[in-house]
């Protein structure tokens, strides 16, 4: 009965949903992208991530300041790269590069964003921007020694108890010069005003480094004082504030004529400025040029107008629409046979019909695979019903033989002397027979044939098996020999294998005439052994040897016992070997005899 698939659940309509769900993803995610990607060079050009780039220069100022060249700056700068995502370039004021976070021969940007020079400082400071000063960080010879470090670090704790008794929650930091500070959360404790309690002097007091490097400036001040030709009476004595690391600077004025007061302070302060600048220079790295972007050489311009974003548009509904003819062709053609499939196997089992096959993918491949599928239906079909007319057929006779002597002894036309009831006890052995072979093929399709395993050696059971059929090889005139490697041995249910063997060797007698020989022959082939029946008789045609081992199948059409038994001795030989994991094959030539091989896994000897 054929069902209809509703529209919503058909296989082409939830592919073009898909493929439309897809493409709306795809063409949102591109615009998404496009738009992060123009907003963003929209900000770096527009200098809208000036935060990001004040941290870049400050860490690269940093260096600089503690540093006395750019030895080193290449991890710094492929870090701040990283955690930018931009490109970050250093180099020397003739543009000779010592740092880049782009591959070797990326051109430089136009212009570079800031010049890293931390004498000079335009964009950083600790407490904010501080045009043309001094980064804090350059303490150069102002740098405390670890003995006067100590000294003043237990000056800075007692400092602390001194605050804490007089009520103030303070902290000791540690400046760059490595001079400790007393301070709060809001800068130095009580505004600047120490409690007079605490005011020892000591801790605010220079150490001799610091005293040494203040003197060195003040020397160098002097003397460029004197180049500027102000009189001997002025002098300019330089000061430092210990708890902010600031330098300050007292006047002791004296003028030449026409010099007034403003002029030789503003003198003194450039010599101060001047003499700092010289006295710290050894200690930090040379003059450095920052580059910051992604090393266009253009500037980048973006419009977005409306002729524009009609075009974004357009260009989205021509992907969708393509997107959806495609889907749509591809859909018809994968569901065409899929449909096809379908109808054929909604057929009765009577009318399954092959499907053709139209395509070379995994549906053609399905297509196949049903056609293949019919084909042994239909052989399985027609073995079933062969197999239920042999067993009848097989059945019939001994059945029929048997209830035509007992209605002839009954109506008293025979006697029931021992000839008779020998011929009933034969025709009984052969139902007996038959019903047997029918148990052991049922039980090895169930695959509940069980079997009982253990070391057994090959020349002892052909030995058996000929013994078993010696009389019935001598009454037919056959002579029946055995050759065996006493080595060979296997893992096998010996009263199995005596049946399988001994099926061979009854079917071989059936088939070999008189002064003719059946030979039983044992041998060992790497991992396996190898079992052989080969017989001197009638042979089987090539065109039937692949039938030799189904059920019911004998070469004499006739269905004769005298040329042929029920057919299922062969069979039962088949899944007996498959239970031991082996293999049965036929060889035969008409008229030269034929051979059936049994190759099984070879055991081992036991201790």
């Amino acid at each position: 009965m054929s069902r209809r698939v509703p529209l919503r659940k058909r296989l082409s309509v939830r592919l073009l949903i898909a493929s439309v769900l897809i493409a709306v993803c795809s063409v949102a995610a591109t615009a998404w992208l496009a738009v992060e990607t123009t907003t963003r060079a929209l900000r770096e050009e527009q200098g809208q991530v000036l935060a990001e780039d004040m941290d870049v220069l400050a860490r690269l100022s940093g260096h600089a300041a503690t540093h006395p060249d750019w030895k080193g700056v290449e991890k710094t700068v492929r870090e701040l790269s990283a955690r930018t995502g931009r490109r970050i370039a250093l180099t020397t004021t003739d543009r000779r590069t010592l740092a880049d976070s782009a591959p070797p021969g990326t051109p430089l940007p136009p212009r570079a964003a800031a010049t890293v020079d931390p004498l000079h400082v335009d964009t950083y400071t600790e407490r904010g921007a501080q045009r043309g000063g001094v980064d804090p960080r350059v303490v150069g010879p102002y740098r405390v020694t670890d003995e006067e470090r100590a000294r003043l670090e237990k000056l800075a704790v007692v400092r602390q108890w001194c605050f804490a008794r007089n009520g103030y929650d303070t902290t000791v930091v540690r400046t760059p010069s490595g001079r400790p500070v007393v301070t709060d959360h809001d800068g130095p404790v009580a505004g600047g005003v120490v409690p007079e309690a605490c005011a020892d002097g000591l801790l605010n007091t220079p150490t001799p480094t610091e005293t040494k490097a203040l003197a060195d400036l003040s020397e160098r001040a002097r003397k460029c004082l004197d180049r500027r030709g102000l009189n001997p009476g002025t002098q300019a004595f330089v000061t430092v504030d210990v708890t902010e690391q600031r330098l300050g600077t007292r006047y002791l004025l004296g003028k030449t004529k026409g010099t007034d007061d403003r002029t030789a302070v503003r003198e003194a302060d450039h010599c101060v400025d001047a003499a700092r600048h010289a006295q710290l220079d050894p200690y930090v790295a040379p003059v450095a040029e920052l580059f910051l972007g992604v090393g266009d050489t253009t500037a980048v311009r973006f419009d977005m107008s409306p002729a524009n974003k009609a075009k974004v548009v357009g260009v989205a509904g021509l992907v969708l629409a393509v997107t959806v003819a495609v889907t749509a062709v591809v859909a018809t053609r994968l569901v065409r046979p899929l449909r096809a499939l379908t109808e054929a196997a909604q057929q009765p089992p009577e009318l399954h019909a092959r499907v053709p096959v139209t395509t070379r993918d995994e549906t053609g491949i399905l297509a196949l695979a049903f056609n293949d599928l019919t084909e042994r239906r239909e052989r399985l079909e027609a073995q079933r019903k062969a197999m239920v007319s042999d067993v009848a057929h097989e059945l019939r006779s001994p059945l029929t033989n048997i209830r035509g002597w007992l209605e002839v002894t009954r109506d008293g036309v025979v006697d029931p002397d021992p000839a008779l009831l020998g011929a009933l006890h034969e025709e009984a052995l052969v139902l007996q027979r038959v019903i047997d072979d029918l148990q052991d093929l049922a039980a090895a399709d169930a695959g509940t044939l069980r079997l009982h395993r253990e070391p057994v050696r090959a020349d002892e059971l052909l030995d058996q098996v000929a013994a078993a059929h010696r009389v019935a090889a001598d009454t037919a005139g056959v002579t029946l020999d055995t050759a065996a490697d006493d080595t060979c041995w296997l893992d096998a249910d010996p009263v199995r294998m005596r049946q399988a063997l001994g099926n061979l060797v009854s079917n071989a007698l059936r088939h070999t005439p008189a002064d003719g020989t059946v030979t039983l022959a044992a041998r060992r082939d790497g991992d396996d052994v190898v079992l052989e029946v080969t017989d001197t008789g009638s042979g089987v045609a090539a065109d039937e040897l692949p039938y030799v081992f189904e059920r019911f199948w004998r070469a004499e059409k006739s269905r004769s016992r005298r040329t042929g038994g029920s057919g299922l001795g062969l069979p039962i030989v088949r899944h007996l070997v498959a239970a031991h994991g082996g293999t049965v094959d036929a060889a035969s030539e008409p008229g030269a005899g034929a051979v059936f091989t049994l190759r099984l896994p070879a055991g081992v000897a036991p201790e």
